[in-house]
């Protein structure tokens, strides 16, 4: 069972001469049906409202096959209104609510819907945004032993403005991750005047022995890299005609862990063979992320592509 953790929300988008276009998105929510999609078992645990964007987020998971083990609460669906540029480039601006029941037993015990996890992908708003950013802390804590963690921190300078905090909590996520993917933008965000690479590189020792195994980092057309104990590796992406770029790196994040899944490297107790990643293995595995994120950039909306569409 792979788990994701995080806000789902309704995307308007807005672009100039076209009608108001709402799609079902949100980061985390976006990953689990890209795993879906990749054909893995997967649920989600989020908050949407009973209403009726709500009612279009729970159909959008049930029409992908994802799990979704939280009922709709009282509260109104989050909303991002993606207005795209000339290029199809999205900027956003967002109304949302996140919060999220403790997933922590009273006795300590793992929580259910978590004991079954192999792999838990954790980011974005959800980890940043009070009150529920402690509560996906707190679940990554408590899964640690168990599962692979994965985090993605797209950072949302317009909802969390505050670099210091923001830096600070990418770091608590990033010390108990292993495999992490950030933006080049993300990066020059967070670390002003410092090459993301170099970030990156700083990611990976950022908890010695215990911090993560692998860490990407997407920069748009100029291809994906990462960094691995073994060393770096970097692809192209392919070249395809952009409708627009809303959940390309969600698309590419799915992919991502997918493709080590398929490896058979999820789980916390093959940490030793996800740290013993090779270069050209990793290669291949963020080439296949750069083809999910190529496909989904070639059409409206976050729409990950399936396994069928990859391996054509």
């Amino acid at each position: 069972m792979l788990t994701v953790i995080g806000e789902a929300l309704v995307d308007e988008v807005v672009q100039a001469g076209h009608e108001l276009v709402p799609h079902v998105g949100g980061s985390p929510m976006n990953v689990a049906v890209g795993l879906a999609r990749l054909g893995h078992p997967v649920q989600f645990l989020g908050r949407f409202g009973r209403d009726a964007y709500g009612d279009m987020v729970a159909g959008h998971l049930q029409a992908n096959h994802v799990m979704v083990p939280l009922v709709a609460d009282s509260q109104p669906t989050s909303v991002a209104r993606a207005t795209l540029d000339s290029t199809g480039a999205a900027t956003y601006e967002f109304s949302l609510d996140w919060s999220l029941p403790d997933l922590r037993t009273a006795d300590g015990a793992p929580n259910f819907m978590l004991a079954a996890t192999t792999l838990l992908h954790v980011g974005s708003i959800a980890t940043m945004l009070a009150p529920g950013a402690e509560q996906v802390l707190a679940a990554v804590i408590d899964a640690h032993p168990r599962a692979t963690i994965a985090y993605d921190p797209n950072c949302r300078p317009s909802i969390i403005a505050d670099i210091d905090y923001a830096r600070e909590q990418a770091e608590k996520f990033v010390r108990l991750a292993d495999v992490v993917k950030a933006s080049d933008e993300d990066l020059h965000w967070l670390y002003p005047g410092i090459d993301p690479k170099e970030s990156a590189r700083r990611w990976l020792a950022i908890g010695g022995a215990q911090g993560p195994a692998v860490v990407v980092v997407t920069q748009g057309g100029e291809g994906p890299w990462a960094v691995c104990a073994a060393g770096e590796s970097a692809c192209a992406v392919p070249h395809v005609k952009v409708a627009d770029t809303v959940g390309a790196g969600d698309s590419f994040m799915a992919a991502l862990l997918s493709a080590l899944v398929d490896r058979e490297l999820d789980g916390a107790q093959r940490r030793p063979e996800l740290r013993a990643i090779n270069t050209a293995t990793l290669a291949e595995v963020i080439a296949y992320a750069a083809r999910a994120a190529a496909i989904t950039v070639s059409r409206a909306g976050a729409n990950p592509p399936s396994r069928a569409e990859l391996t054509k």
